[in-house]
């Protein structure tokens, strides 16, 4: 080999090696995608709004953005470091907004999606990856596949002794609750009606993933379709009525203030309204129910079965909330944060209100 020829083989081997990513590493995601992720990642694009929440707990420092920013109420409940990140858009599920042009602009390392492996979401995956060149994995957002799921992410980027703490948490409840739930027949679990809306009239269908943390918590979501249909759902007042759920669990605050200040003749025939066990879920900085359907829902599980369970179920609602916010959100909580943030939720007018 002259010279020549070996000064320009050199030259390729060192182009090649300074555009490859130092000490890349391969990952197989939940939908079973090998994917080659630098070593290190300090940059991380969310691609959904379930997607912001995990990631969030898990690593928040690496966040290039939010979906959604963060509304004035929701603030106290975040790390400052997150309050003025840029508002992205969403790039899988309803309402999508970002697209090629923004994933670059944000220049992550990763980006991350979590909720359904279904072959939709795995062509926009793969799909992402090719026109971007930026790694996409896909973790499974089902809410019993959660301890696995925090695990998996948390060694995806970098943190696996934080994705295995929050797991134990996942792990520990699910089977607490499972073993109570277990003790209870179908036919004795008691009716749970989600409201949705305004005026309290959507609903999620028995069996779809807005609804499932009612099954969990060992409740039975009044809502079924005759058709066996799942997902969101719009319903009349009189359907509810002949459903008779005896508790209802809102987060619209509109709709709560109105069914148990003045509710209708319809409503306040509804067994939860006339026995007062109407409970509205906080909501900041994510959801206990839903909005999103991600690892925020863990408090809302065990609030839930409390609320369904009693004593059954033990839940001190003001530690317990303090215990998951310092150790998901990584925040403290002023008695004033708590206690705006769990108003009406325990049934009870807030604090403030009854000191009056």
């Amino acid at each position: 080999m002259s010279s020549l020829i070996r000064s320009i083989f050199a030259l390729t081997l060192l182009a090649l090696s300074a555009a490859a990513p130092a000490f890349a590493r391969t990952v197989t995601d939940s939908a079973g995608r090998t994917v080659t992720l630098p070593d290190r990642i300090a940059r991380v694009m969310a691609a959904g709004p379930p997607a912001s929440a995990v990631v969030y707990c898990l690593l928040p420092e690496t966040m290039v953005g939010w979906q959604r920013a963060p509304r004035k109420e929701e603030i106290p409940y975040l790390l400052p470091s997150t309050h003025n990140l840029p508002e992205l858009g969403r790039l899988t599920g309803r309402g999508d907004t970002a697209n090629v042009e923004v994933v670059l602009k944000a220049n992550p390392d990763l980006i991350v999606d979590f909720g359904s492996v279904r072959p939709t979401f795995i062509s926009l995956a793969e799909a992402t990856q090719q026109r971007t060149g930026i790694p996409y994995v896909l973790v499974d957002g089902r809410f019993e596949a959660t301890p696995a799921s925090l695990r998996l992410l948390g060694s995806i980027l970098g943190v696996p002794e934080r994705g295995d703490t929050l797991a134990k948490y996942a792990e520990d409840l699910f089977q607490r609750i499972g073993a109570l739930a277990a003790t209870v027949p179908e036919e004795k679990r008691p009716g749970v009606y989600l409201a949705r809306g305004a005026k309290g009239l959507e609903t999620g269908l028995r069996g779809s993933i807005n609804t499932e943390i009612i099954e969990r918590a060992g409740g039975r979501n009044v809502a079924v379709s005759d058709d066996r249909r799942q997902g969101i759902a719009n319903v009349s007042p009189e359907q509810i009525l002949l459903w008779a759920p005896e508790v209802i669990v809102t987060w619209e605050r509109n709709f709560f203030d109105a069914v148990t200040k003045s509710p209708d003749v319809t409503w306040e025939s509804v067994p939860a309204v006339r026995n007062k066990r109407v409970y509205l879920a906080p909501t900041a900085p994510f959801g206990w129910i839903d909005g999103p359907p991600s690892v925020n829902r863990l408090i809302g599980l065990a609030w839930l079965a409390h609320i369904l369970h009693g004593e059954r179920f033990p839940f001190d609602i003001r530690q317990e909330t303090r215990k998951f916010y310092k150790l998901f959100y990584q925040v403290d909580l002023t008695d004033a944060d708590l206690e705006t943030l769990i108003a009406w939720a325990d049934g009870q007018p807030p604090t403030t209100l009854r000191q009056r």
